[in-house]
Order: C-alpha cells, then sequence, then structure tokens
C-alpha cells in the first residue's frame, strides 16, 4: 500500500508542474468583462526582479552580469507584470505595466483599468509601461481613480514615487525618465503592441 501511494504522490506531483498556466497565451482582454489584463510577475513590496519564461512557464529571477537583480532601492510601489497577448518588437518581450494596488502572488491575472503611460529610456532602449488601477473595487487602494488627471491631482506624490523607483532599477544615469501620458496613450499603447 506504500508503495501505490508513493507511486500517486509523484504521479499526481508530475501531472501537476506539467499544468503549469501558459500566461503567454491569455487574451489582452478578459472575455467576460472586456477588461484589460495584467499578469504580475513582481509582488509589490519586494525588491526582487522577476520575469514570466515562456519557455518554462514559470517565474524566473532577473539576471543582470550573472546575479539575481535585487532593486537596491524601496520596495515595488505596485504589482509588476505585463499585458499578455502583447509584444513590444520581434525581440522584446510583451508590454509591461504596474498595477497599483496591494501585493499580488506572481501569476496573479487582474482586470485592470490604465490609467497613464509613462516611458523610459534604459540604455538607449525606450520602454513604455502601463500604470494602472485594479477594476474590481474590492482590489482598489485609490478610490475613484480612472484616470492621470485624478491620480496626479488627488496623489500628486504618487507620481514621484513612481519615478524614483524605476529610476533605481539600474546603475545611475542607466534609466532616464522620457514621458507620462494620460490613459488614452495607455490605450493606443496596448492597441499597438497587440499580436
Amino acid at each position: 500500500m506504500r508503495l501505490f501511494a508513493g507511486f500517486v504522490v509523484v504521479l499526481l506531483s508530475g501531472g501537476l508542474a506539467g499544468c503549469r498556466p501558459r500566461y503567454e497565451e491569455l487574451a489582452t482582454f478578459s472575455a467576460e468583462r472586456k477588461l484589460l489584463q495584467v499578469v504580475v510577475e513582481m509582488p509589490a513590496g519586494t525588491n526582487h526582479a522577476r520575469r514570466y519564461d515562456p519557455t518554462t512557464h514559470d517565474f524566473v529571477p532577473v539576471r543582470r552580469a550573472g546575479l539575481d537583480l535585487v532593486v537596491e532601492f524601496l520596495p515595488c510601489p505596485g504589482n509588476l507584470g505585463f499585458v499578455p497577448g502583447t509584444r513590444l518588437g520581434a525581440a522584446s518581450g510583451p508590454l509591461p505595466a504596474l498595477v497599483l494596488t496591494e501585493t499580488q502572488p506572481a501569476g496573479t491575472v487582474l482586470e485592470v483599468v490604465p490609467v497613464g503611460l509613462l516611458t523610459l529610456d534604459d540604455n538607449g532602449t525606450l520602454l513604455p509601461i502601463v500604470l494602472a488601477v485594479p477594476a474590481r473595487p474590492g482590489q482598489q487602494i485609490l478610490p475613484g481613480i480612472v484616470t492621470w488627471q485624478a491620480l496626479t491631482s488627488r496623489y500628486p506624490s504618487a507620481q514621484e514615487v513612481v519615478r524614483q523607483w524605476f529610476l533605481h532599477q539600474g546603475r545611475p544615469g542607466e534609466i532616464r525618465i522620457v514621458s507620462w501620458k494620460d490613459e488614452k496613450a495607455a490605450e493606443q499603447q496596448v492597441e499597438a503592441a497587440m499580436n
């Protein structure tokens, strides 16, 4: 009986490993509510950068110079992830997004409302990042915020917190802020990046 039980445990654990979600195959918009989706890679409140690896279907550490990237600054001010079904170019990954809400585990799929678009210059490469809030009221920490104007007028320091966090992603001077735009620009960026 012990041998059989051990076989069942091995069989189940092996079977479950093969059932990992394929986040890269998710739709850009949720089927039911037609809302933009974001897959969380790096939960709010951590300094350990992670990304989704579509070949292993797992969340792995971001590596720089052979070492795991640990942001030497305050923890991530939101849940950093990506918009599924998007691509920023042939060699690039999906469109990044920062969801301003409480921490969510890696792999959480959030329905969101885009409120802004941040564009970074990362060593000469332009990188747009959608800024978003959860669509579900129970997940919102900034109630009533659905536009860039509302975010910057009701929470003016939020922009500075996000700015400082992204500027500390690399070595000094490696990353700079190119622009901040509103929710319409974010929506246009999503449409342009859709596969």
